[in-house]
């Protein structure tokens, strides 16, 4: 599979897409005035312990308080070191008001929500995951060689003795014993650096910040089955080279310089996938669509046939329109980065057989989701829940802002809902207040509507407050607003 990866880096911004079969399938955006957090670790202090809710608040620096759940919170070298945090008493046996704790963000500030610490600190690199506070040596699932998985595991486990936990990651799969200690010395010598920093800062500083994007996309994503990544500035390129030289020398030659005279993210319409992943509508080749509608509390996907009626019944129509959907939901879940608890409405199916293949097709197309999925089964009403690990912010919260229309509702008045309270505010103000005449201002379908359908019971209300009513188009209003001025 042909897999690249296109890095567009400009002074105050930097993306990276993904691209597999010369399709877009997932994106990355970094703001210079809004990095992500999640893998920086800071020095906080305990604002606020709440016993009720087994958690703190931290100050580490941020706009809010960050939120620490005792589960999260290593117990203090008095306490037994196998100690469940969550059954403890009282989350203050582990933290105190004006306690400074060393915390690493999990994740990312999400709405009204402050950022989700937690104290057992992970240090990722290439090859391995390294917490200074965990025990034991794990090997990530997609590595499916149990001979290999034995072989990785030991080289860990002898290299490591009883000096922390550690993760072999996806990318070590074959990668030489040598090659693990250089990644776990770099890691252990890190930690050391992060603790000495941790020991002279003062509350609410930040200790570590993790790799910039362009950094970051390497460590993560480049390995043997990326054919090349192109990075369109020079000053990226050398960074990026030189960082590849350094931790996976052997794919240092895979990174190259984009001069073309087109915007590096024409070159696969990844400006245009990124307007339509801000859409609620997704069409299907078929003719049939889904709609995305996300909120804070979960992400809900409707499936439609729509135009696609199929060829030989109303089963087999449905049952193509589902498998369909499977493959472009999970593509769109990594487009726009939907975290949190998702909701697929699939097309109900009367056949079991049709339901268990359908359940099969979307296991198979979040395979390749780097992201952690869990999936559960098809439910009596035919829906799907599963959940996807959020760190940070969807695609959609990142590039928009809440409307300042319609507060966020997705719906405004019609006209003649916005009439009718005009109406209603008239009578309103004729009975308070002397007056000469009344003005009214709105947009200017309101004013043409009671221009034309509701002339008539415009006139009805000029004979009921026996005094005459202006009207007045104002272009910067809103559909739904409207004020009702005296004269």
């Amino acid at each position: 599979m042909s897999v690249e990866i296109l890095v567009n880096v400009t002074p105050r911004e930097s993306r990276a897409a993904v691209i597999e079969q010369g399709v877009v399938q997932e994106l990355y955006i970094e703001r210079a005035n809004r990095r992500g957090l999640a893998g920086n670790i800071y020095k906080g202090r305990a604002a606020r312990v709440l016993p009720g809710m087994q958690a703190a608040f931290i100050e580490i620096g941020l706009d809010r308080a960050a939120f620490l759940h005792a589960s999260d919170i290593l117990p203090l070298p008095g306490l037994d070191k196998g100690i469940d945090a969550q059954a403890l008493e009282n989350v203050r046996d582990l933290v105190n008001e004006g306690d400074t704790i060393l915390v690493q963000v999990l994740k990312d500030p999400l709405g009204t929500k402050g950022a989700r610490l937690t104290t057992y600190v992970t240090l990722p690199s290439r090859f391995l995951v390294f917490m200074p506070r965990g025990r034991g040596v794990g090997v990530s699932a997609r590595i499916e060689d149990e001979a290999e998985r034995q072989r990785l595991r030991e080289a860990v486990q002898e290299s490591s003795g009883d000096r922390g936990g550690w993760i072999v990651r996806t990318v070590a799969e074959g990668v030489q014993i040598e090659t693990l200690r250089a990644d776990m010395m770099f890691l252990e010598r890190l930690w050391q650096v992060i603790r000495e920093r941790g020991e002279r800062s003062g509350a609410e500083a930040m200790v570590h910040e993790d790799l910039a994007l362009p950094l970051r996309v390497l460590r993560d994503l480049l390995g043997e089955q990326v054919d090349r990544v192109l990075v369109d500035t020079p000053v990226a390129h050398a960074q990026m080279t030189g960082f590849a030289r350094t931790f996976m020398p052997a794919l240092a030659g895979r990174i190259e310089t984009y001069d073309g005279k087109r915007p590096i993210f024409d070159l696969y319409g990844v400006d245009d996938e990124i307007e339509r992943a801000l859409d609620r509508k997704v069409p299907l080749k078929s003719g049939g669509y889904l709609m995305f509608d996300q909120t804070e509390a979960l992400t809900t996907i409707d499936v439609n046939t729509g135009a696609f009626v199929g060829h030989r019944n109303l089963e087999d129509t449905i049952y193509r329109t589902n498998l369909e959907a499977s493959v472009a939901i999970a593509r769109q879940l990594r487009l726009r980065n939907l975290g949190g608890i998702i909701i697929v409405d699939f097309i109900d199916m009367q056949d079991p057989e049709h339901r268990r293949l359908l359940l099969y097709s979307l296991e198979q197309a979040l395979a390749g989701d780097h992201v952690r999925t869990h999936l559960s089964a098809i439910s009596a009403l035919g829906l799907v829940e599963m959940t996807r690990k959020r760190t940070r912010e969807s695609l959609e919260h990142q590039l928009c802002r809440s409307c300042p229309n319609c507060d966020s509702r997705g719906f405004v008045k019609t006209a003649e809902t916005v009439v009718y309270q005009a109406f209603r505010e008239v009578l309103r103000q004729a009975w308070q207040f002397d007056f000469k005449e009344l003005l009214v201002l709105a947009h200017q379908d309101v004013i043409e509507l009671l221009l034309d359908e509701e002339s008539a019971a415009l006139a009805e209300l000029e004979l009921a407050v026996g005094k005459p009513i202006r009207l007045q188009a104002e272009a910067l209003y809103a559909e739904d607003q409207f004020d009702v001025v005296l004269v």
